[in-house]
């Protein structure tokens, strides 16, 4: 009996301090983009940061629309996303506060290697968009209020098209991530834009291939903002600087360059600091 007594103190001890390490460990809630988890990204980087500070980070990965409202919400300690437009918005209505420039890479416009609607080695992005409509080629569409999703439609815009007028024939939308979306696209042989860190990570190819490139309007930057303590106390606010602090220091930005598939860097750093 009395060693049983014993079993149940030793165990009722061991569980008190693994209750406690857990209280004590410091971690972060970050809502950023689907582009940053399914290209590898956080993957690479994450563990470093939590070597360097001890600081845990969960990723919450949506369109970066729906990650800036979970910031809204105060369900976030950091927003890391790929919409400038968006992110003014955000810090001007008081929901975040210093915002930084982290990175950047570029959107490609995907498309099936028989090229329908004729745009490959195109550098006009809108053009593109303007064929692929006038041929009712098939194009899918994230659909998510990402930060892709709103690049797309600023490039339908500029083409004159109003991308709606295909639903149910030409354009498809997903409401879906990035690699979902390209798995569509595979699945269709349909035209997709993407970024291209997810494109590279990207192994369903099937008879996909980057038609158009290089429009100074692809550029496609990403920034970093700390949700506003003072409309939602309980932000770890610390926590959250401590990860934006790294991100944009030298260790940070060394690992984001430093994150390359078959070779190719991803992302490229981009901060001011």
């Amino acid at each position: 009996m009395a060693l049983n007594r014993r079993r149940v103190a030793a165990a009722f001890l061991a569980t008190a301090l693994a209750l406690g390490a857990q209280a004590q460990e410091k971690s972060i809630v970050v809502a950023s983009t689907t582009s940053t988890e399914q290209s590898g990204l956080f993957g690479h980087i994450l563990p470093a940061f939590a070597k360097s500070t001890g600081i845990a980070v969960r990723v919450v990965a949506l369109g970066t629309g729906q990650a800036l409202d979970v910031g809204r919400r105060g369900d976030a300690d950091v927003v890391f996303v790929h919409d400038r437009a968006a992110e003014d918005r955000f810090v001007a209505e008081g929901y975040g506060v210093d915002r930084r420039d982290v990175m950047y890479n570029d959107f490609v416009l995907i498309g099936p290697k028989s090229d329908p609607a004729k745009v490959a080695g195109g550098r006009d992005v809108a053009a593109a968009l303007k064929a692929i409509a006038a041929a009712r080629a098939p194009f899918v569409s994230r659909g998510d209020k990402s930060g892709t999703h709103a690049a797309e439609l600023r490039y339908f815009k500029d083409a004159g098209v109003d991308p709606g007028e295909g639903k149910g024939s030409w354009y498809r939308e997903t409401g879906s991530g990035m690699g979902p979306a390209l798995n569509t696209a595979s699945s269709m042989n349909a035209y997709v834009l993407a970024d291209r860190g997810t494109w590279l990570a990207f192994r369903n190819r099937g008879e996909l291939r980057i038609v158009v490139e290089g429009d100074t309007r692809m550029f496609n930057p990403y920034g970093v903002i700390l949700v506003n303590p003072a409309k939602h106390p309980h932000v770890k606010q610390a926590e959250g600087r401590a990860f934006m602090d790294w991100i944009v220091a030298a260790e940070g930005q060394a690992a984001i360059a430093g994150y390359k598939v078959g070779g190719e860097q991803l992302f490229f750093p981009d901060a001011k600091r």
